[in-house]
């Protein structure tokens, strides 16, 4: 096979091999653990359509952090009814309801305040899920905070409204949806139960991107804020975080593992040092996350002679051990 068929042949790969969110593989399960990292630098959310590239290499590791799953008290069961499981992370706490369907908001604890959906689930996500789902779903509770409480009703719109290559940090995945999820919610005092006029807002959107091989997110984006303009408060906060595996910073290929490419910069041929024997082919992405090259490691080299001057990520992969990335410059 000739490069161009077989660099077409991988394109055609990525672009079909979708990526959908399932409750048999991505809904969570009580015991599990998720390994994440915060992230330093501005989160790129911009691109929206199919066949994009999420473009946030920039972005570098910061302190690691755990989300967990357990179960509820029996104290939360009494406060956010029909919950089956609590997840905890970043300061966070939210509690679930699984059903066969859906992963339904039962309760947010926060450190600002606490929101309980117990007159209406708010809809997280309906399973399956791929590009181009799209769901409105209404949410009603009661909302606590140190300063006021009351009551709320809005809306939460969850769409998969991207999908394409992800490039986080040094790190290329190619098959990611993007799932967007907006809370538009209402506050009112507890005695208007007919919700006629707001006293507050709380809006949130999250950001989770998606691959077809990950359970969890490999990048998730939050900007949350609550106001209440009588009593002064108009608080917004965001965070994003990565999975611990999505090695942000770039690292020295001379130092990063026991396996190295050289010269770098290269003018022609590079070179591969250390165990190799496990990998058999080679991925070469621009920085843009574009696929520009795909060959076999072919003596323990091989030919980037065609490639323009430039930076570009190399990943090389094999069949039964998880693929190793360096970024390169060619001359």
């Amino acid at each position: 096979m000739n490069k161009l068929a077989l660099i077409f042949t991988a394109c055609c790969g990525f672009m079909y091999a979708q990526t959908t969110i399932t409750k048999a593989f991505h809904d969570p399960l009580i015991g599990e653990t998720a390994n994440y990292v915060t992230v330093n630098g501005t989160v790129d959310n911009t691109a929206t359509g199919s066949g994009v590239t999420f473009q946030n290499g920039s972005l570098t590791q910061g302190s690691a952090t755990l989300t967990t799953y357990t179960a509820p008290s029996g104290t939360e069961l009494t406060t956010f009814p029909g919950s089956t499981i609590k997840m905890n992370g970043l300061g966070n706490t939210v509690l679930y309801k699984q059903t066969a369907t859906k992963l339904e908001i039962t309760g947010l604890i926060t450190p600002d305040a606490t929101l309980n959906f117990s007159a209406n689930n708010g809809t997280l996500i309906t399973y399956p899920a791929a590009f181009g789902y799209n769901e409105v779903d209404q949410a009603q509770g009661t909302f606590s905070s140190s300063v006021a409480s009351g009551l709320f009703k809005g809306t939460i719109t969850n769409t998969a409204d991207a999908q394409g290559t992800l490039v986080l940090g040094s790190q290329i995945y190619p098959n990611v949806v993007r799932l967007k999820s907006v809370q538009n919610l209402n506050l009112h005092q507890s005695n208007d139960v007919f919700f006629l006029l707001p006293i507050g807002t709380v809006t949130n959107t999250t950001y989770s991107y998606y691959d077809n091989v990950r359970k969890f997110p490999l990048l998730t984006y939050t900007n949350a804020n609550i106001s209440v303009p009588l009593l002064g408060i108009n608080q917004t906060t965001t965070g994003a975080q990565a999975l611990n595996e999505a090695f942000l910073s770039v690292a020295s290929t001379e130092t990063a593992s026991a396996l190295q490419v050289f010269p770098n910069p290269v003018t022609d041929m590079l070179h591969f040092k250390g165990d190799f024997s496990e990998y058999s082919e080679v991925h070469i992405y621009s920085t843009d996350g574009r696929l520009v090259k795909v060959s076999a490691i072919k003596s323990g080299m091989t030919d980037v002679s065609e490639l323009p001057s430039g930076t570009f990520i190399l990943e090389i992969k094999g069949k039964n051990t998880a693929p190793k990335t360096f970024k390169f410059i060619k001359k």
